[in-house]
């Protein structure tokens, strides 16, 4: 499996609009960026180097341009920054988390219908292959 990188908040920006659309400049990035982020050219450069360098992107150089590309998913990504929040904040326990949200939180009735789908097709899962 292939390691994911430690991406901090403000390459996450820069990650969302690579993954929205690629391969792209870094001045096509500086556009796509949400308007109350105002980062300089130079900024937005800064955290495609440290990207390149985390191998969370790659470039092809194409006359003077270079086009970034992702080379982690962005499922991956979220679901290696889950894990780590699960284990920093809940010492890994995902029912302290879940309880912790639910507690906290206003949900739909829509979005209550899915989380118990979600855990019925875990429960279903779980009993088609039990561990041994």
């Amino acid at each position: 499996m292939q390691r994911i990188p430690k991406i901090s908040e403000s390459e996450w920006e820069i990650m969302k609009v690579i993954w929205r659309s690629n391969p792209i400049t870094a001045e096509q990035i500086v556009l796509q960026l949400p308007a109350d982020i105002e980062w300089s050219d130079q900024t937005v450069r800064t955290f495609i180097n440290r990207l390149l360098k985390k191998n969370a992107i790659g470039f092809e150089k194409s006359g003077r341009s270079y086009h970034y590309y992702p080379l982690v998913s962005e499922q991956e990504c979220v679901r290696a920054e889950s894990q780590s929040f699960l284990k920093r904040v809940f010492g890994g326990a995902a029912d302290l988390m879940v309880t912790n949200f639910l507690e906290d939180g206003h949900l739909s009735d829509k979005e209550i219908e899915q989380l118990q789908k979600i855990l019925m097709e875990k429960q279903e899962k779980k009993d088609r292959h039990p561990k041994i």
